[in-house]
């Protein structure tokens, strides 16, 4: 079953904000009334009562019977990368299953005594944050085990119409990069799960019986401040919104010897290296074309370990040659377009060649096209514009599977 409103339908503005979880909770949770429940949820998932885990356990009709978690583990608290182990709930005294480790998906085994799986997990809208493959792995599991998805919606905390970035090629598919989608994607996570069945962009997810629960209040225009909910760190990386807002540009600085800004107060606020010149980079930074909506700042900073956000980052203990940035105005930066002015701009810069990892830039970028023309000494705008004409065709191909105007 696919639940689906009209992509043409006007938000109306009476209606109050509510997450997908919100709507299941108030609204009587009848798809999950009478079933054994499987969870795939971490510490975002919460409502207006709660934590949706204790929510649907307090319920006589719902039996929660297994706990899946994504990366950084069911409690939000293990670093990026970070192998994330079973076991037992306390509460509900249901297991709990890692899908971050040997296993990134529900087993055959895992999912014997559950009846229908639901997924409510906040995304931060950007290709390679792995929340969205895990989505995408259990909607895969669910149809093998031949029992029904659910999908609880959530904001795109960046909002539901700015794409940007390359889309990536199936040969570079990837943990961190599932789909054919740009890296600033403009989906919900509900609308990406409608593409991944409509499009059967992995094998046997056509046959799952889906349902989103859609938001209601929510319109494409919406960043995460205008939804009034309290910003929960989807990872122990993105203490803040302004941090989501830069992640899709900042994080292709981890495919470099520069720092992201781990081990800093500020991660992907934060990008620097002992040899980076801070001035000509402000500079190359500080126009309406890169830099809007931005305040840029040269600063001297030190990584250091920080136990369950950041164990030994790069540069740890070092001090760096920093730019600091600051978002005055969310609706008009442009991630993408900032990123690429600080990965040209440390090419320029740095001491020698090696300062890409080209299997990851690969990764990132979900194509060898953005290490090619980094290499060939492309500036940052002939990279956005290399990108123009597989957006668009994205664009229309979305367009069936958009829940809201």
């Amino acid at each position: 079953m696919l639940a689906m409103v009209p992509a043409c339908a006007v938000p109306d503005t009476s209606v109050p904000f509510q997450t997908g979880a919100d709507v299941l909770v108030s609204g009587g949770s009848d798809v999950l009334d009478g079933k054994r429940v499987g969870l795939v949820v971490n510490h975002t998932s919460t409502t207006t009562g709660g934590h949706l885990i204790d929510i649907l356990h307090a319920s006589p009709d719902i039996q929660i019977t297994a706990l899946f978690g994504p990366e950084h583990g069911i409690r939000g608290e293990a670093d990026a990368g970070a192998a994330v182990d079973d076991g037992t709930d306390p509460i509900t005294g249901a297991p709990i299953y890692s899908l971050y480790g040997a296993i990134r998906q529900p087993t055959a085994d895992m999912l014997h005594n559950v009846d229908v799986l639901v997924f409510d997990i906040q995304d931060v809208g950007a290709r390679f944050y792995t929340y969205i493959s895990t989505m995408g792995l259990a909607m895969q599991s669910a149809a093998r085990a031949g029992i029904p998805f659910v999908v609880l919606d959530r904001p795109n905390p960046l909002g539901g119409v700015r794409m940007d970035g390359f889309v990536l090629e199936p040969e570079h598919t990837s943990f961190v990069g599932q789909y054919p989608i740009p890296v600033q994607h403009g989906l919900t996570i509900g609308e990406l799960a409608l593409m991944i069945k409509g499009e059967s962009w992995l094998e046997d997810v056509a046959d799952v019986d889906l349902t989103v629960i859609p938001m209601t209040g929510w319109n494409r225009n919406m960043l995460w401040p205008e939804t009034g909910l309290t910003w929960v760190p989807p990872s122990p990386n993105l203490p803040s919104f302004d941090a989501a807002v830069m992640y899709p540009g900042t994080c292709f600085i981890e495919a470099t010897t520069a720092s992201e800004g781990r081990g800093t107060d500020s991660p992907f606020l934060t990008v620097g290296a002992p040899w980076m010149k801070t001035e000509s980079m402000a500079r190359a930074l500080s126009t309406p074309w890169a830099g809007s909506g931005l305040l840029l700042a040269p600063s001297t900073v030190t990584p250091r370990s920080i136990p369950g956000f950041s164990t030994h980052p790069k540069w740890e203990d070092t001090p760096l040659q920093t730019i600091q940035i600051d978002v005055v105005d969310p609706e008009v930066v442009r991630p993408l377009a900032t990123g690429m002015v600080f990965l040209t701009q440390l090419r320029d810069q740095a001491p020698d060649s090696s300062v890409f990892n080209q299997r990851w830039m690969t990764r990132l970028a979900g194509t060898e096209r953005l290490g090619q023309l980094l290499r060939e000494g492309a500036s940052a705008r002939d990279i956005v514009a290399s990108w123009r004409a597989e957006l668009n065709a994205f664009d229309a191909l979305r367009t069936p599977y958009l829940l809201y105007d």
